[in-house]
């Protein structure tokens, strides 16, 4: 069963008035209730798109973090064959909440890496809610040269509320690996393709993030801060978070408008996490069409078209 959010609770209502009546006309009921299941199921269709039509900045980001959205692993099981992880940043240890290795992707090689939160209470653990330690970012970069290395496109995929702000983290230099892995995405030499596929937020999602191609799904964020990080600062409450999210333009559409993203990738009515395998197909049409585009040209040109992309960004909301 779907978890519903706070603001689905019509739906929730109407969806379980649906399945009440399913469940009577599986009981031998004489009455036939078909006509009314369809009346309510064309009514549940609308309502969704109409609430989705038209979600508040705050309310994508309960989309964002929805628990069922698919994450990393679901991405790859249905992306990517021939897959074999490497861990290890070959420094101090391996971090789970970035997780990455090599893979075909419809046949092609290719590197691929991301965040991953978990799907239940063990495996959020065990992957720190996708928040990456300092070992975590410099996975990413050994990856990156090894991608580089052998010619091989690298797709990354952006889930995190931000890097982990633990004192050993901090004590074992997270933002100068943060800046290593931002500075690895700049420099290598091959196609480098990044999907925000959930929550990204602050360094800890630009760090693979600074693409030739940045692809978005539509309910997801990317935001230097979360809403209620910017919101402790500016106004010493976290209550206000519903309206730093909308100074903060961390939406799609936004993102488009101002030129940090390239594309954004349609998600199935009601979210990625209503149809996982919808929206995952959705993903998989849009890397082939970037990882089209970008084949063809040499290294040293994906370099440079990928500086003067964000060096463009800066000066253009600068001006």
């Amino acid at each position: 069963m779907i978890t519903f959010l706070d603001f689905e609770k019509p739906i929730a209502e109407l969806e379980g008035k649906i399945r009440e009546l399913r469940e009577l006309s599986g009981a031998e009921i004489t009455v036939s209730i078909s006509d009314e299941v369809g009346r309510l199921e064309t009514k549940l269709d609308k309502m969704l798109r109409d609430t989705y039509g038209r979600l508040s900045p705050w309310q994508k980001i309960q989309v964002a973090r929805h628990p069922e959205r698919p994450h990393f692993l679901d991405y790859v099981d249905a992306l990517i064959t021939d897959y074999t992880p490497l861990a290890g940043d070959r420094a101090f240890s391996d971090d789970h909440a970035i997780l990455g290795g090599l893979g075909r992707f419809k046949g092609q090689p290719v590197i691929i890496m991301g965040h991953e939160k978990g799907h239940d209470t063990e495996t959020r653990l065990k992957h720190n809610f996708g928040m990456a330690r300092p070992e975590g970012y410099r996975k990413t970069v050994r990856l990156m040269h090894l991608a580089e290395r052998f010619s091989l496109p690298v797709i990354t995929l952006v889930d995190t509320s931000g890097a982990y702000p633990g004192i050993g983290a901090e004590e074992r230099g997270q933002s100068e690996a943060i800046a290593r892995s931002t500075e690895a995405c700049l420099n290598i030499e091959v196609p480098l393709i990044c999907c925000i596929v959930g929550e990204g937020g602050s360094g800890g999602a630009v760090a693979l993030s600074v693409g030739n191609k940045v692809l978005m799904f539509e309910h997801a964020v990317y935001s230097v801060i979360s809403p209620e990080g910017c919101a402790s600062i500016l106004w010493r409450t976290a209550d206000k978070a519903k309206d730093a999210a909308v100074a903060l333009k961390l939406t799609a559409e936004d993102l488009q408008r101002l030129g940090i993203i390239d594309e954004i990738i349609p998600e199935p009515v009601g979210g990625a996490h209503r149809d996982p395998a919808l929206a995952i197909e959705a993903l998989s049409r849009s890397i082939e069409g970037a990882l089209e585009e970008l084949s063809g040209i040499d290294g040293a040109k994906l370099r440079k078209l990928r500086h003067a992309k964000f060096l463009a960004m800066g000066a253009a909301n600068l001006g």
